[in-house]
């Protein structure tokens, strides 16, 4: 990508005044050529006053209209890039109503996609005898507002081979309109190729989820895309930003906007979420219920209660786990006889 190019900031004189110059330049002009014809007419003698009323016309009515091209205007949060002859002139960023030299031309990426997609517009009227009348709707000057990209939705697969549906939104604006203009053919489209690009490529090196509270061996969990989904934003937009300074953008900011597990995973993975939460929960279910038969135990040996051999000991802790771990209520019975 050639960024050799260097900015250039244009300091250009007012075009209030210079405007009102060139329509005194061709009030004068006028002038003189009025007073020409009268010389001729008084004096006879034709020469001096054609000279004069040529001079003037010229003066008046090409010269100073040809000047007025020179005048532009830079709307607030826009930049104009200027060529001179096929050479790069200057960019003016401030806004404001300026006179620059007449024979510069702005330079837009946008104007120029605007402009050829309005011409096969017109082509194709023509073609089907239809009147031609496309405008190209966009201005000459580059914005520098911030704007907004919507990455589409994409599948992709993740660091376990998963198809996911994954989709962003890109928060961007222009920093440097001569290399935006200048280093690449159209920088909206690079920038849409190039999110394209990082969100895959970031998306690729990490599972969508994982299946198990199990750490690392330094503690830390595994990043993932659900759970880690601000961290992973933040490596996609500094990604994007290195493939995209070279066009002049700053990435101000990536977020995920869409993940999903692709439909023909869906199921299966909701089914093993399920399965998962629930051995979780059982998990816990039977610890807290050995952790409360123990302490029943203790308590009545402490305090003395009964007392219980192996075999009924056994029985109590049975009795117990299945009352604290169904999933039904238990059914009580009533023993009025003997304990043996």
């Amino acid at each position: 990508m050639n960024t050799d190019i260097k900015e250039k900031e244009l300091r250009p004189i007012s075009g209030g005044l210079m405007l009102l110059v060139l329509i005194f330049g061709i009030l004068a002009g006028t002038a003189l050529f009025i007073a020409g014809i009268a010389m001729s007419v008084q004096s006879g003698d034709d020469m001096p006053g054609v000279v004069i009323g040529v001079a003037g016309a010229i003066a008046g009515w090409v010269i100073c209209p040809a000047l007025l091209a020179g005048l532009k205007i830079v709307k607030p949060n826009e930049a104009r890039v200027f060529t001179l002859f096929g050479r790069y002139y200057g960019t003016v960023k401030k806004s404001g109503f300026y006179y620059v030299n007449p024979f510069v031309t702005s330079f837009s990426p946008a104007y120029n996609e605007a402009y050829k997609a309005a011409q096969a517009k017109s082509k194709q009227l023509e073609a089907e005898g239809k009147t031609a009348l496309v405008s190209v709707g966009v201005g000459k000057g580059i914005s520098l507002k911030t704007q907004t990209l919507n990455n589409q939705k994409q599948k992709v697969n993740d660091v376990l081979g998963n198809p996911i549906i994954i989709g962003a939104v890109v928060i961007w604006h222009v920093e440097n309109p001569t290399l935006a203009a200048f280093a690449v053919e159209n920088y909206q489209e690079f920038l849409n190729i190039q999110t394209d690009s990082t969100i895959r490529n970031i998306a690729r090196l990490y599972p969508y989820d994982i299946f198990d509270d199990d750490d690392d061996d330094d503690g830390v969990k595994e990043k993932t895309l659900r759970s880690s989904a601000i961290e992973i934003a933040d490596m996609m937009r500094d990604e994007l930003q290195k493939r995209v300074t070279a066009a002049g953008l700053a990435i101000e900011e990536v977020r995920i906007t869409h993940l999903a597990y692709s439909e023909e995973i869906a199921a299966a993975m909701l089914q093993r979420q399920q399965a998962v939460a629930i051995i979780a929960a059982r998990q816990k279910i039977v610890d807290g219920a050995v952790g409360m038969v123990k302490m029943a135990i203790d308590r009545l040996n402490e305090d003395d209660v009964v007392e219980l051999d192996e075999e009924r000991k056994a029985a109590m802790v049975s009795n117990l786990l299945v009352v604290l771990c169904g999933n039904k209520d238990a059914q009580p019975i009533v023993n009025s006889g003997s304990i043996y």
